[in-house]
């Protein structure tokens, strides 16, 4: 199996609400994400090592009392699709634990197969901004729309458990830009606004950007709650 592993947080409470898991990170990924805090992971993975996969899954068999999954982050993990993702999925599914995939849903054959062959059990999809003009701004490169639409469709319609998420970044995002965002997912099951953390990003000069009070976040769900009942702040 192809599949690096490059980062482990063993016990995780914050990465899927509810769960106690395993969040681990592969490298690599699409985007260039100016607020993105794992830059190093896609500069240079290289410079990490990488986590043998037995030790990974004998940390969780000997967990299994509590360790509920994993979360399957990065980085991005569809990049990963022809290196080992969905058969380390399978294996960590055949050892009786759930399985949470991150992804910024680009590739929404990915996410198609995944849910399909019944590798995962819930999936967050990162939606970086509005989708139009404004969404490179957040993502840092040319991004396919249309397979992030592809990927929402996929995910709304999966019959799994969900969420959208987007960082509310100051510099990038006002509030009718997360209107328009729920607007687009429309009766989705859960919408997360996540607070904006200005350490250690990628663009340095965005560490010195003074995230929104817990106000202006409250005003962009109000904004957002008519179109997604369910909407949260998570981090603030």
């Amino acid at each position: 199996m192809d599949l690096e592993i490059k980062g482990l947080i063993e016990t995780s409470f914050l990465d899927w609400d509810g769960k106690i898991v395993s969040a681990l990170y592969v490298p690599g990924c699409n985007f260039r994400c100016p607020f993105c805090h794992n830059s190093g992971l896609v500069e240079s993975p290289q410079s990490y090592e990488t986590i043998a996969l037995e030790q990974i899954e004998n940390f969780l068999l000997g967990h299994k009392d509590f360790i509920d999954g994993i979360c399957l982050t990065g980085g991005e993990p569809c990049l990963h699709k022809d290196r080992g993702l969905f058969e380390f999925m399978r294996r960590i599914k055949n050892d009786g634990f759930q399985v949470k995939l991150d992804t910024n849903g680009t590739d929404p054959d990915c996410l198609k197969r995944a849910i399909e062959n019944k590798l995962i059990d819930y999936a967050a999809v990162d939606i970086k901004g509005p989708l139009d003009e404004k969404y490179d701004r957040s993502s840092g490169v040319k991004t396919d729309l249309d397979k992030v639409k592809q990927s929402i469709k996929i995910i709304m319609e999966s019959g799994i458990q969900y969420e959208f998420r987007t960082t509310i970044v100051p510099t990038l995002l006002e509030t009718a830009d997360i209107e328009a965002i729920a607007k687009y997912i429309a009766g989705a099951e859960k919408f997360v606004l996540q607070q904006f953390v200005p350490e250690n990003t990628w663009d340095n000069s965005l560490r010195k950007v003074k995230p929104y009070p817990r106000e202006k976040l409250e005003e962009m769900v109000a904004a957002a709650k008519p179109h997604v009942t369910n909407t949260i702040i998570r981090g603030a």
